[in-house]
């Protein structure tokens, strides 16, 4: 899973990269717990190289929630930095204090710290997660980045309090959100695939009449709302603000305006791009495509050049 959203999920984002980093550290740290509840004379070493990486879960849990939340924010000019601070701490008191040779001062100190750190970034998260929180639990929106979010919190618990019950619940925890994300991975490309392709409607045509007040309605949303700007916008949002079934929606565009979901919402963010690099030339052409709606630069330059014939730097030296 780590690998997949490191090298291998479209689009590729910041978000993506540091939820595969997150799974990635979450994997080292339970992967020693595991050897070590069925091996108990495990080395020293593989016990510094878990506690280790536990220091930076909270770091990436933190980054994923904010690239998510906020993927036009400057987190990063910043992520890097944040890291690299980590890390030094993590090779200074690896290499100064190694665990095999301090194991009192590890296991009264340097545990509760790593602890208390990674309870930390969990709070620092809470305050990213507030609005959508709120989405969940009325809508049942963005369920996979609260899956996320709280299975952190569950793996938190298990192994803080592992001492009042078993050293593995952290292993299980962990199982249990892995399994959970998996189910919600196939779910969402499912979902996606139906999207693209389109429900059989059958021969349930929708009248002229409504199907024009369903289309003023929706560019009402488009430009008053400006939807287009979420870059995780889905059909069943949309669907929901119009007060009509998905499928309709779907039936809607491909019957009356000849396209899908995907390309109507992309029209209206390369129309929002379009007015900014004539209306804002001080802003640079990264920060217009975050702000239209687009996860990435690459994703932004290649959509704009599909739909114009050209790329938005050309674009924008012509109107100079």
């Amino acid at each position: 899973m780590a690998l997949y959203f490191l090298f291998y999920a479209k689009p590729r984002t910041l978000a993506h990269q540091f939820l595969g980093a997150l799974l990635l550290v979450l994997s080292v740290r339970v992967g020693k717990s595991v050897f070590f509840f069925f091996k108990p004379d495990l080395a020293f070493i593989y016990l510094q190289i878990g506690l280790s990486a536990c220091v930076l879960i909270g770091p990436f849990l933190y980054f994923y929630m904010k690239a998510s939340i906020e993927p036009d924010s400057r987190i990063k000019k910043t992520w890097k930095s944040h890291l690299a601070i980590w890390i030094a701490l993590i090779l200074v008191v690896g290499i100064g204090w190694p665990f095999e040779y301090h194991v009192e001062l590890w296991r009264n100190y340097f545990i509760q710290l790593i602890y208390l750190q990674w309870l930390g970034y969990i709070i620092l998260s809470s305050m990213l997660v507030r609005d959508v929180a709120k989405q969940f639990w009325q809508r049942r929106e963005d369920t996979w980045l609260m899956s996320i979010y709280l299975g952190n919190i569950i793996i938190w618990f298990g192994y803080n309090y592992c001492g009042y019950n078993s050293y593995i619940l952290g292993a299980l925890s962990f199982s249990f959100m892995l399994y959970l994300l998996i189910l919600l991975l196939v779910t969402n490309n499912r979902q996606s695939v139906k999207d693209t392709l389109g429900p059989k409607y059958g021969d349930k045509k929708i009248e002229a009449a409504q199907a024009a007040a369903l289309l003023q309605q929706l560019d009402q949303l488009m430009g008053e709302q400006e939807l287009y700007k979420d870059p995780n916008l889905k059909l069943p949002t949309v669907a929901k603000k119009l007060n009509i079934l998905p499928h309709r929606l779907s039936q809607l565009l491909n019957d009356n305006l000849g396209k899908n979901f995907s390309l109507f919402i992309n029209e209206h963010r390369i129309e929002a791009a379009k007015a900014q690099l004539k209306n804002k030339p001080a802003f640079s052409l990264e920060a217009i495509g975050y702000d239209c709606g687009f996860n990435s630069k690459s994703t932004f330059y290649a959509t704009f050049k599909k739909h114009t014939g050209t790329t938005p730097a050309k674009f924008r030296s012509k109107l100079s």
